[in-house]
């Protein structure tokens, strides 16, 4: 089992940045790819960026490619999303995921986060 703990949400205005982390903890010995997703009310869950476990793949939604980059230090089993230029339409619930990918399909990963609440006001 891996267990995955977001944090960095919060209040931001149009314009801005905001970085959130994700801590694996548990079995993360399992070279696992990580991901981020987001959600926001009465919409589907939407993938928003990935990376394989030595960070050479890296992966990102036609909506954040250019303003998002992902990251991971192993050694602190952490991965990163740095979000700048944020849009109030990035306004979301924003999970991380680690699974055997990378890849833009939440079904093929197998531990997700509680998630962490992103708001960008405009």
């Amino acid at each position: 089992q891996v267990q995955l703990v977001e944090s960095g949400g919060g209040l931001v205005q149009a314009g801005g940045s905001l970085r959130l982390s994700c801590a694996a903890s548990g079995r993360t010995s399992s070279n696992l790819a990580m991901g981020w997703f987001r959600q926001s009310p009465g919409k589907e869950r939407e993938f928003v960026a990935g990376i394989s476990w030595s960070a050479i793949t890296t992966y990102y939604g036609e909506s954040v490619k250019g303003r998002f980059t992902i990251s991971r230090e192993n050694a602190k089993n952490t991965v990163y999303l740095q979000m700048d230029s944020l849009k109030p339409e990035d306004t979301a619930v924003y999970y991380c995921a680690a699974g055997q990918g990378p890849s833009r399909l939440p079904t093929t990963y197998n531990y997700w986060g509680q998630g962490t609440q992103v708001t960008v006001s405009s």
